[in-house]
């Protein structure tokens, strides 16, 4: 039988979680403010550990060292990619990432972080922060330290299937009520910006001003035309949604039967709706596997939805 990664997530506890990612997915969480869920990781700060099959007990990273061949021989130094679904009960921290070359000379070598969105639920009259106001560097460090949130700040409305692309020096901020499903650079870097004042063992959660001030894009480029809705796609094909130097993410919806063929150097996919099988072995909302390279023709059938994502 042809080989499929299917992984065990790993759970992060965050000031702002809360309980979705058990009540909508079904996931066993640690407690009752679970944030985030890795999907898919090679991190060290959460290494995805295959659950069944030939390379069951092996950890991502552990694969990605030892078995090449699975994910094309690449020659990067890590698994390239981190999957996660995000549930914000309440406002995360007003953040920015930074790119390459700034977290490898800054952060230990760390990646940078390039990331994406797609509105897995959110209320009605959601919003995200995306991007700032400030016309110059200097403008944009007034702001910051004279904490001018309500000027500094842009939002913007989305809803449940919209699908953004979050650049380095992007600034922005999941608000409470969503769930995302992310797919960004394998890194875990985060400047926080501006945190509401909130307390984590009664003391403030650290800021990161200087860094964020350093990486932050100036100005931002207008958010509008970045949003756009992934809900009405053709069925039964591989729709892309983006691609960038760091990945390519597409939507499946499946109705009934469908064929590919598995030409990246690998494919991750996540069930966010529904159920079916692959190449018949039962898939359903919250499993997350990888289709390694040499996959060949891969059958999905059922009703379902899927995002995937792979390198070029």
């Amino acid at each position: 039988m042809k080989s499929i990664l299917f992984l065990e997530p790993v759970f992060k506890q965050m000031i702002w979680g809360g309980r979705q990612l058990a009540d909508q997915f079904g996931y066993e969480i640690p407690g009752g403010n679970t944030g985030e869920c890795w999907a898919v990781s090679a991190h060290p700060n959460g290494d995805c550990v295959v659950r069944e099959g030939a390379y069951q007990g092996k950890t991502l990273s552990q694969l990605w060292k030892e078995e090449p061949g699975l994910f094309g021989n690449s020659d990067l130094d890590r698994f390239p990619l981190l999957v996660k679904i995000i549930d914000a009960k309440d406002d995360l921290s007003i953040q920015v990432h930074p790119d390459d070359a700034y977290a490898g000379e800054n952060e230990n070598g760390s990646l940078g972080k390039t990331e994406c969105w797609y509105i897995l639920d959110c209320p009605e009259g959601a919003s995200l922060v995306v991007g700032h106001n400030a016309g110059s560097r200097q403008e944009l460090q007034e702001m910051i330290e004279q904490e001018r949130w309500g000027e500094l700040i842009r939002e913007i409305p989305v809803k449940k299937g919209d699908f953004i692309q979050i650049n380095p020096g992007t600034v922005h901020a999941i608000k409470g009520g969503l769930m995302i499903l992310e797919t960004q650079q394998n890194s875990d870097i985060t400047y926080r910006v501006y945190d509401y004042g909130r307390l984590t063992d009664g003391k403030p959660r650290q800021l990161h001003v200087k860094q964020s001030i350093d990486v932050i894009t100036v100005p931002a480029p207008s958010a509008a035309d970045s949003v756009k809705s992934a809900l009405a796609l053709p069925e039964n094909t591989l729709n892309e949604l983006i691609s960038c130097d760091y990945y390519t993410v597409w939507k499946l919806d499946v109705a009934g039967v469908m064929s590919f063929e598995q030409t990246h150097p690998f494919l991750i996919m996540s069930v966010i709706e529904g159920e079916g099988s692959v190449d018949g072995r039962r898939i359903c909302k919250g499993d997350h596997f990888i289709l390694p390279q040499s996959y060949g023709t891969a059958e999905l059938r059922g009703e379902m939805t899927l995002i995937a994502s792979s390198v070029r």
